[in-house]
């Protein structure tokens, strides 16, 4: 069975050559496959979803999602992620701040970093230590501009860690909370 490998896309700067988000986001995938050697293969991606910003960032973004296959392991493709933000023109120096382009890696496999018995419940933060590589993305399961888009590529991707499927995650997302007291 191969190996599921799943990337979330962002965007919410128009691009000088590429145009508006959506478009950034299309050209985004292009660049992915065509870089270092084409050994990274998309099999699957999302429609494009307009989405409010999370945080003081202000402007809509336009979100995808993309199930990938390669040879390359978790460090190097993550490497390879951040050279396409790069050459779209990301700079890394504000969070929460407008950016042309948002590759993150949700999924890699089966792969669990740190190990599963040091990730806590869904009722606490992952936080990496420094800038170490985390698997699957820790907030993913808590946002919904990663969670619709999955839908539509990986609605049955269980998460080797919370043990829900991306249907599941996203309807717990969803459901209304009530407050009891």
């Amino acid at each position: 069975m191969p190996m599921t490998i799943l990337i979330a896309l962002g965007s919410n700067r128009r691009h000088g050559r590429h145009g508006t988000p959506g478009r950034v986001l299309r050209a985004a995938l292009a660049a992915l496959q065509q870089s270092g050697g084409h050994d990274i293969g998309v099999t699957a991606a999302s429609s494009v979803w307009i989405t409010p910003a999370l945080g003081p960032g202000g402007r809509t973004y336009a979100n995808m999602a993309a199930a990938l296959e390669t040879a390359l392991p978790p460090e190097e493709l993550l490497a390879r992620l951040h050279e396409v933000e790069a050459a779209f023109g990301r700079r890394r120096y504000r969070r929460w701040g407008a950016r042309v382009l948002d590759l993150d890696l949700l999924a890699y496999g089966e792969a669990v970093r740190p190990s599963r018995h040091r990730w806590p419940g869904t009722r606490t933060r992952v936080r990496a230590a420094s800038r170490a590589l985390v698997l699957p993305h820790p907030e993913m399961h808590r946002r919904a501009f990663v969670l619709g888009p999955l839908l539509g590529i990986a609605p049955d991707w269980r998460h080797p860690v919370l043990g829900l499927t991306v249907r599941q995650m996203s309807a717990r997302l969803r459901r209304p909370r009530v407050s009891v007291g």
